[in-house]
């Protein structure tokens, strides 16, 4: 049985290939670039699943989770570069199953939509791992982002930092995390 997904993904090379590898699984994919695409798209058919990329261009498509769970109900993934506990958690209470950061496997991804995220119990908190300070920080700086809507002069204020030092920390983190 085939399963049918709707893919928003703005990076085309990236779509071509995880469509591809989607295909070989067994899945019918239909990709889509942008919001407005994707609305138009999964009005018009029915998918079995949904597989967003967090940052389109300018736009977030965590707009999209609360539609997607009002008209159909289905389990949706989102799948970022910039992934962050605060957005991972703002992405499953607007009904997303999964949330998962780049570069994801195709297994890691198909699994993502049967196996929800692990839920932590007050008792099971004592036996997470601190977060280091680079991701403390990394994420705190997400946030203010959020917050400023990729605003850098105003995120920079915010966070009481020279606006090129959040630049640059901005840089390094996408080069290491290429």
């Amino acid at each position: 049985m085939t399963h049918k997904l709707i893919y928003l993904e703005d990076d085309s090379a990236l779509a071509f290939v995880t469509s591809r590898s989607l295909t070989q699984k067994g899945y019918h994919v239909d990709h889509v670039e942008s919001l407005t695409a994707f609305k138009q798209q999964f009005t018009q058919d029915k998918y079995d699943y949904a597989l967003l990329d967090l940052k389109i261009g300018t736009e977030n498509s965590l707009e999209l989770l609360q539609d997607i769970e009002e008209l159909k109900q289905i389990p949706t993934v989102i799948l970022s570069g910039y992934g962050t506990i605060r957005t991972a958690v703002k992405a499953m209470k607007l009904g997303a199953v999964n949330f998962l950061t780049k570069p994801a496997s195709i297994s890691d991804v198909i699994s993502a939509f049967t196996e929800s995220a692990p839920a932590y119990t007050p008792e099971q908190t004592e036996e997470i791992a601190r977060p280091s300070l680079k991701n403390v920080e990394w994420e705190t700086i997400q946030a203010a982002l959020d917050e400023n809507n990729g605003n850098i002069s105003a995120t920079a204020r915010q966070l009481k930092m020279h606006r090129r030092t959040l630049q640059r920390k901005l840089q390094k983190r996408h080069i290491e995390s290429n």
